[in-house]
């Protein structure tokens, strides 16, 4: 697999092999989790859930934490956002995140369709490989899709969708993200 940036400029970050994503489901045990990662992991903050307030003083909090293990913190938004809250980089669909300058871009993918359109993208996580609670019954695309669709992709590719340490194994993924997988 070809693994090159489409910016003639590198993001300001490497980019992580482990990424926590929040979700309502998880906001009780992120700080845990966050001690938990390899130094040098990443978050990606979510938390649709919550009014606009409150959402904005749950990323600080929780940027201090991840900050202070030496991990990068993403913003679920624009890279406009993104800046403005003081993110490394945005997360969402490539159409959404808008130019990234030196912060990472982190594009959602679910298929080949969606890679192809990913062409700004420092990353995208490719979903969902396995069965998720997110998505009870959804499609998914199974270790052999996954691996087909990620060698297409000009960057680095991040497995989501029910991932843990002995699933990315079996993908033979370094780089994965999960929502539940840290909540232990």
């Amino acid at each position: 697999m070809a693994r090159c940036y489409s910016e003639a400029m590198p993001p300001r970050h490497p980019i992580p092999n482990i990424w926590l994503i929040s979700d309502a489901r998880n906001d009780a045990a992120l700080e845990a989790a966050l001690h938990r990662l390899p130094r040098g992991s990443g978050l990606i903050f979510r938390h649709y859930h919550l009014p606009s307030v409150t959402r904005a003083a749950r990323y600080r909090q929780l940027a201090r934490t991840a900050r202070a293990h030496g991990h990068i913190v993403i913003l679920s938004g624009s890279a406009t956002e993104a800046r403005r809250w003081g993110a490394d980089g945005a997360y969402g669909k490539a159409a959404r995140l808008g130019a990234g300058g030196r912060a990472l871009r982190l594009v959602t993918v679910h298929s080949l369709r969606e890679l192809a359109r990913a062409r700004r993208a420092d990353a995208v996580l490719l979903s969902p490989v396995f069965p998720t609670r997110s998505h009870p019954g959804g499609t998914v695309l199974g270790p052999l899709r996954w691996r087909l669709i990620a060698a297409h992709a000009r960057v680095p590719v991040i497995a989501l969708g029910g991932m843990n340490p002995a699933r990315a194994k079996r993908l033979k993924s370094r780089r994965w993200a999960a929502i539940d997988a840290f909540l232990r």
